[in-house]
Order: structure tokens, then C-alpha cells, then sequence
């Protein structure tokens, strides 16, 4: 008779017939799991440009860290802006970034290998191809700024996962932990209202050219922050009326960049709670930019069932956020703001199917997917009440 395990060995697996699929993985695990195969591959003329590019990817993945923390720096020293207008001496970059000559060195390699800069002719240096684009999307920069909050909790990422209680990411989304969000100050709603704004403009556009408002004649942009998408909706129809939901310090914001832009006229920022809305109703659109993934299920939930109670019957709701799943970005959705998310405290990306259970939930009709040009950064659902 086989002895009892003890309560210590944890419980055991239960047995389950496996597929044939699951077979050949296994196959595969014991195989990249062997040296000897590994060696042969290596040498192998037909597997040498694979196992070549999975060792890339694995050193990418471990050094990963490292290669944000070189973006970092260049983003903190200011070191593109300084090539924006063309190349820079290395004596030149020494002076203006304060760097010794050594240093100053050892980050222009690393920066190079990255594209973020290039050599240049009369060793001097000029920007890279992804340090232009990074210059052409001020939204990033801020989003690496910010992350230094992000890498201070991910000192130890076990610890977080374990208890994210006291995650330094948490303190700059106050609403998300605020048992009354609507009273936040000016002061607390400050940074994260100018990084979403910076976040909101990289996006807007992508979406707006993607769905059309020709037509209509009201936009609801709930959680609309300080008005990106508020204000270029409105400048591209100006038939059409705008109005913008949010905290009630974030909306003063709003109001303060629409008079700036001549806008107020067209785009009214009211202030309140998403969870308990002023009553808005009528609306021909709702759109939700970079919001729900922000918000457990429950929460995602009540927001969408705010936005269907605002709409129209047969009108429509726009959903723009990154999701899980995206085919060729998945470590965008599940690794990136899987963790980002969790540190927050709030939130998770889903997958395309999961956000339109939860519009079935809330009560709409009928949901689609149009593409947009960088689905990395924003996909778009449509969904009709």
C-alpha cells in the first residue's frame, strides 16, 4: 500500500490525459533543456539562424533592464533634445550634460546600440533613428520620466507581487486608492494629469482617424483628463459639442487648457465622480480613452454601464487602450502594464474578448474592432447601445 504524502509536499497535480499538442511541447522543453542539443544547434547549418536569434532574445529579456535604464539616462541628461538640431562634439555633450569624458562615452556606446544616437562624421555624434522618433512623441519621454517610480517597485519584484501594498506607482494615481476621489486637490491631481495629457496626445489621433465623428452632433469623453482628445475632436468637426467628465480638479485643468486653445466654446469640462456621474444623457457618442484598463472588473463594469446610460439609443462607444493578446506586442499587454498595473493597484489590459464580454454585461447590442496604424499603442472597440 503507497504511503500517504505528508502535508508538506503540498498538493499534487491531479492527472489529465494529454493532447498531442502538449506531447510535442514537451518534446520540445527536454530538447532546448539539453546542452548537447543546444551545442548541435548552435552548429547546425539549418538551426544556427534560429538558435542565434533565440539567444538574442533570451540576453534581451535578461538585460532588458539595462537597456531602459540607458533610455533613462539619455532622457534625464536631456541628451537627444541637445541633437535635435544636429550633431554635438563629444567635448560638446561632455560640457552640456555634465558627464565626464569616460562616461560620456560609455553612454554613447550603449546609446548607439539602442539607435538612440549614431556616430556621426568628425567623431562627433546625431541622433539615432529611434531617438528621432522618440523626440517627434514628447508622450514617451514623459512616460520614462515617470518611470522611475516603476523601477524603484520593481527593485524587487517578488516583494511587490507578494504584497503591493506601499508600491511607490500607487502614490502617483491617487485616485485609485482615494475612498473619495472627487476631493482631490490641485496638487494631487498635477503630474498625472500632464503625463495623460502627454499620454492622450500620442494616441488621439490615431483614433480619431480611424472613426470618423462626421455627423454627429454630441461627444461624451468620460475620464477625459485635461481635453487632448476633447480638443482635437472638436477642432476636426466643428458641428460638433463636446463635453468632457472627470475629477472635479483634473475637469479645472481641462477648462483652463480649452480657453487656452479657443475652445471653450465648443467643449464644456464638467467636474464629478465616474461612479456616481452628473446626469449626462442624449449623447450621440461616448468615448473612453486609456481608461478602462486602468480598473478591476467591478469598476470597468460601472464605467460602462455609465456610458451606456449616457448614450443615446443606438448610439456609440468608443473603448481606445492597449489590450492583451496584441498579435507581435505581447509583452506590451501582459508583461508591461501586467506588472505596471499591479504596482498601480488598480487594473489589468485585456484581451480583445474580454472587453466585449463586459460590454454585453453593461448592456450594449454589438461590438467591433476597426484597426488603428499602432495597435501596440491604442487598439479601438465600438460598441452600440
Amino acid at each position: 500500500m503507497a504511503a500517504h504524502p505528508q502535508a508538506s509536499e503540498g498538493p499534487l497535480d491531479v492527472p489529465v490525459a494529454q493532447s498531442l499538442r502538449d506531447r510535442w511541447l514537451g518534446l520540445r522543453d527536454r530538447l532546448l533543456m539539453s546542452r548537447r542539443f543546444q551545442r548541435w544547434a548552435a552548429r547546425f547549418p539549418l538551426t544556427r539562424p534560429v538558435t542565434r536569434r533565440r539567444t538574442r532574445e533570451l540576453f534581451d529579456i535578461a538585460a532588458g533592464f539595462v537597456y531602459s535604464q540607458v533610455l533613462a539616462a539619455c532622457v534625464r541628461l536631456g541628451l537627444l533634445e541637445r541633437l535635435a538640431d544636429g550633431p554635438c562634439s563629444t567635448d560638446r555633450l561632455a560640457s552640456l550634460t555634465g558627464l565626464p569624458g569616460d562616461a560620456l562615452q560609455r553612454l554613447l556606446a550603449a546609446a548607439a546600440s539602442l539607435r538612440l544616437v549614431e556616430p556621426r562624421s568628425g567623431g562627433r555624434y546625431g541622433l539615432g533613428a529611434h531617438g528621432a522618433a522618440l523626440l517627434g512623441n514628447p508622450g514617451i519621454s514623459a512616460m520614462v520620466r515617470h518611470h522611475a517610480l516603476l523601477y524603484a517597485d520593481l527593485g524587487d519584484p517578488v516583494a511587490l507581487l507578494r504584497d503591493r501594498r506601499g508600491a511607490r506607482l500607487a502614490t502617483y494615481w491617487p485616485y485609485a486608492a482615494a475612498a473619495h476621489p472627487e476631493r482631490l486637490a490641485a496638487a494631487d491631481v498635477h503630474d498625472y494629469s500632464e503625463l495623460m495629457g502627454e499620454s492622450q496626445a500620442l494616441i488621439a489621433g490615431d483614433v480619431l482617424d480611424r472613426y470618423s465623428l462626421r455627423g454627429q452632433c454630441s461627444l461624451l469623453d468620460l475620464a477625459g483628463g485635461e481635453g487632448r482628445f476633447a480638443a482635437l475632436a472638436a477642432a476636426r468637426w466643428p458641428d460638433l459639442q463636446v463635453t468632457l467628465l472627470d475629477l472635479p480638479a483634473v475637469a479645472e485643468r481641462a477648462r483652463q487648457r480649452l480657453r487656452r486653445s479657443g475652445l471653450q466654446d465648443r467643449v464644456s469640462a464638467v467636474g464629478g465622480d465616474l461612479f456616481a456621474p452628473p446626469p449626462l444623457q442624449g449623447f450621440d457618442v461616448v468615448s473612453l480613452i486609456r481608461v478602462v484598463h486602468d480598473h478591476d472588473d467591478a469598476a470597468a463594469l460601472a464605467i460602462l454601464e455609465t456610458a451606456r446610460r449616457a448614450l443615446r439609443p443606438g448610439g456609440r462607444l468608443l473603448i481606445a487602450e492597449p489590450m492583451a493578446g496584441t498579435p507581435g506586442a505581447e509583452p506590451v499587454g501582459d508583461a508591461y502594464f501586467g506588472l505596471y498595473l499591479w504596482a498601480m493597484g488598480s487594473g489589468r489590459a485585456r484581451r480583445r474578448e474580454e472587453l466585449q464580454g463586459l460590454l454585453a454585461c453593461a448592456g450594449f447590442r454589438a461590438s467591433r474592432e476597426l484597426r488603428t496604424p499602432r495597435p501596440l499603442l491604442v487598439r479601438l472597440l465600438v460598441a452600440e447601445a
